[in-house]
C-alpha cells in the first residue's frame, strides 16, 4: 500500500492507496479540489466535501443521462460457442497426446518421443 497526500480545499489528506495507483488517486483529489475551488469561502471541511460529492454525483448523473441507451438488439450475454463434432474433437485428442510426446523428448532426450 502507498500513501497519497491530497491538497483539497486548503487542506490535506492522507489517502492510502495500492501500489501504482498513486498518479491516478492524485488525479481525482485534483479534480476534487477543482471544484471545493468553485466553492469559495471557507465552509466546515465536512460541508466542503459534501457539497464537493454532490457536484461529482451530479456531474455523473448528467453523464449516463446523455449516453447513448445500448442497442435493443445486442445480446446481453456472448452468444454460446458453436458445438465441435466428434471428428474435431478426436484430432483436438491426438494432437495434444503429440505434442506430449514431444515435450517429452524435448526434457528427456528423442527415446521418448
Amino acid at each position: 500500500m502507498s500513501n497519497v497526500n491530497l491538497p483539497i480545499g486548503g487542506r490535506s489528506f492522507a489517502v492510502s492507496c495500492a501500489e501504482g495507483e498513486e498518479a491516478h488517486v492524485e488525479m481525482l483529489g485534483r479534480m476534487i479540489d477543482e471544484r471545493a475551488q468553485r466553492m469559495g469561502g471557507a465552509p466546515s471541511e465536512s460541508r466542503m466535501l459534501l457539497v464537493v460529492a454532490l457536484m461529482l454525483a451530479d456531474e455523473l448523473h448528467e453523464a449516463h443521462r446523455q449516453a447513448p441507451p445500448p442497442a435493443a438488439n445486442a445480446p446481453a450475454v456472448a452468444p454460446p460457442a458453436p458445438a465441435i463434432d466428434a471428428a474435431t474433437i478426436d484430432r483436438i485428442n491426438q494432437l495434444a497426446e503429440r505434442l506430449e510426446k514431444l515435450g517429452g523428448a524435448l526434457e528427456h532426450g528423442p527415446a521418448n518421443a
